[in-house]
């Protein structure tokens, strides 16, 4: 099942709703009796008798919808709770190209994994538009990557029962402004500027995409394929993630983990490929959809 946030063309009123399977269409929950707020709080309270009700929903044939071409399609969640959790160098391809641009950025054991936040005060839709800020960004890079939702609070949790604490799953472009990245010598800085955070279309329930995950994610940047692999190439995987931080910290409800990009960024090209205004970023993961951008000037 896929849940989405919406807007109606006529009001700017967030409201969530699923995606029918044939339709091309968005069932509101509101009109299966279901009303929450927003994405946040469906993922918090949402009963399993009401998931039930929408999974037969999906896919019942004359039930009430929108088509997706009258709605705006928002990012199933605007305004996170916390800072986005985010993975550094989670393919082996990636840490490569990585180590390569900035030389000694790492070392070559695999025994760790790097985690760094990215702050978002509010996540940017597909369509909408990525701030290039000229005069202070000379390197701007895109970075497809599969994002967890965490649908329960999670702490001291086991690689075995991980799976039980993700409601869903969906796309994350980590826009970066790589000189700024070296510059202060951190990720932070330059991985948090307002509009560097697209994120949706939907979120993909858990159920859908049982672990181990075996998806293809890709990018284009006008059309071109840049990134090309599979989520199973992390180097590490989703149930050591959620159990090795859960050791030391709770993964709050609606907590989003952002797992890493493969290779094929711009900074991994040779000569570096940034990003410039007016170009278009694809971002593609099976089972979830495709995030469209593009560079503004």
């Amino acid at each position: 099942m896929k849940l989405l946030t919406y807007m109606n063309r006529t009001d700017d009123n967030p409201q969530v709703g699923i995606l029918h399977r044939t339709k091309n269409a968005v069932i509101p929950l509101s009109l299966l009796d279901i009303e929450y707020k927003d994405m946040l709080t469906t993922i918090e309270q949402l009963t399993n008798a009401e998931f039930e009700r929408l999974n037969l929903a999906q896919n019942a044939p004359d039930i009430p919808s929108i088509p997706l071409s009258a709605v705006k399609l928002c990012a199933p969640i605007q305004k996170p709770l916390q800072d986005i959790i985010c993975l550094g160098v989670n393919y082996r391809e990636h840490r490569a190209e990585y180590a390569k641009y900035k030389e000694n950025a790492f070392q070559p054991e695999d025994t760790y994994a790097i985690y760094f936040s990215k702050r978002v005060n509010e996540t940017s839709a597909t369509g909408d538009i990525i701030p290039s800020y000229p005069g202070l960004v000379d390197s701007l890079d895109y970075e497809a990557e599969l994002a967890v939702i965490i649908g329960k609070d999670a702490k001291n949790v086991s690689e075995e029962d991980a799976e039980k604490y993700i409601f869903g799953y969906t796309i994350l472009n980590d826009v970066s402004a790589r000189n700024i990245q070296t510059r202060h010598q951190q990720w932070y800085f330059g991985k948090s500027f307002d509009g560097f955070t697209p994120l949706g279309p939907y979120i993909t329930t858990a159920d859908e995409l049982p672990l181990p995950l075996n998806i293809s994610i890709k990018s284009y940047v006008n059309e071109e394929l840049r990134q090309d692999s599979n989520t199973n190439l992390m180097l590490f995987s989703i149930p050591h993630i959620i159990s090795e931080l859960s050791k030391g910290m709770t993964l709050k409800t609606g907590t989003i983990i952002s797992t890493g990009t493969p290779a094929g960024v711009g900074m991994g090209m040779e000569p570096p490929n940034f990003l410039q205004p007016g170009d278009e970023v694809r971002c593609e993961i099976e089972g979830i959809g495709t995030l469209i951008n593009t560079i503004g000037y």
